[in-house]
């Protein structure tokens, strides 16, 4: 049961797993996993990632349940953009989670794969322009409709949905406006989904401002690294707490989306190159004409090479100046602990 209207926004590769999302959840939260390579520990990864991020994946899930303790809601992240997105579909709709989350491109084909109807569909989008196209395809296509919305705005970190210029020169629609056009889109349809906001909320504040424009909460990723319970690595979560905005520079990645992470030596000398023992896991990557391997970048980033690997974040980094657990963090967002 959701107390909480707060999302733990899905982050890999190996950020928010089951000890995240299972802590989230506990306290009446939706938790998130993301279905980004959460099997990067196990032994045959780097020979059958496929199926080694599936098996990880259900392994994540019972930890989180086991976690919950009955509360809460049991989300997955799954990018489009991956060429396994139907298997990782596949996987966590079997799995029995309560919320597929799916963003990274348009999942206009999502509902192909997803047998089960207790499991709820979430497109992440970030103009109402992407939600119009989803519902309709959804509609014509599968006859299922959207249950879940979350609207990501330009502060988010990780991959975003806008042009890398418009970021740059804050052309960007503001999170409010998104918001605005959405919920004029949906306020005819018959059974109007939950709206969630992303991208530089991370405070009871911004809960209650979005709220007071109609949203029905918000989802937070950054703020949840710097808390005991994420999975990555200490080091990871120190370096999310020592650095501040101005540390943080967009980048362009090997995906073709823009991105927010943290300037480090990762960014150095990225002349395009060809990329050695590649896993094939992203449908835009060109393995032969990259400027770095996303997957080494982030797995090194989680590992603790935070010097050399790929540290995404949000705007919201200057709201997680120390480590926490996530019980503040939603006793803050239940108005408990201001």
């Amino acid at each position: 049961m959701l107390e909480v209207p707060i999302i733990q926004g899905g982050m890999g590769v190996g950020i928010s797993l089951g000890h995240l999302a299972g802590a989230v959840m506990k306290e009446g939260g939706i938790g998130v996993i993301s279905a980004a390579h959460p099997g990067y520990r196990e032994k045959d990864f780097w020979t059958n990632s496929c199926q080694a991020n599936c098996r990880a994946l259900e392994k994540e899930i019972q930890i989180a349940r086991n976690l919950s303790q009955g509360h809460g809601l049991l989300g997955v992240n799954i990018m489009t953009a991956s060429q396994d997105y139907a298997s990782y579909v596949e996987c966590a709709s079997r799995a029995g989670v309560d919320i597929i989350f799916s963003g990274a491109g348009l999942p206009l084909s999502l509902p192909q794969y997803v047998q089960d109807e207790n499991v709820k569909l979430a497109p992440i989008v970030s103009s109402h322009k992407a939600l119009e196209l989803i519902q309709r395809v959804w509609q014509k296509r599968y006859q299922r409709a959207i249950d879940l919305i979350v609207i990501e705005g330009s502060l988010a970190g990780g991959h975003l949905g806008f042009k890398k210029a418009d970021l740059e020169n804050q052309t960007c629609q503001s999170l409010e406006e998104i918001l605005a056009d959405v919920l004029d889109l949906i306020a005819d349809w018959p059974n109007r989904p939950d709206v969630y906001v992303a991208g530089g909320c991370s405070s009871y504040a911004d809960l209650k401002h979005f709220q007071s424009l109609g949203a029905t909460g918000i989802q937070m990723g950054t703020r949840f690294i710097t808390t005991e319970e994420c999975d990555a690595s200490p080091a990871f979560k120190e370096k999310i707490a020592q650095s501040s905005l101005a540390d943080v520079a967009l980048i362009q990645s090997p995906t073709g989306f823009p991105g927010r992470a943290i300037k480090n030596a990762c960014f150095q000398n990225c002349e395009p190159k060809k990329i050695s023992g590649c896993i094939h896991c992203l449908k835009m990557c060109n393995p032969e004409h990259t400027p770095y391997c996303i997957t080494r970048a982030l797995i090194a980033a989680v590992q603790g090479d935070v010097e050399h690997g790929l540290v995404f974040t949000g705007a919201s980094i200057d709201a997680c100046n120390k480590i926490e657990s996530v019980k503040d963090i939603m006793d803050e967002m239940k108005g408990q602990k201001i």
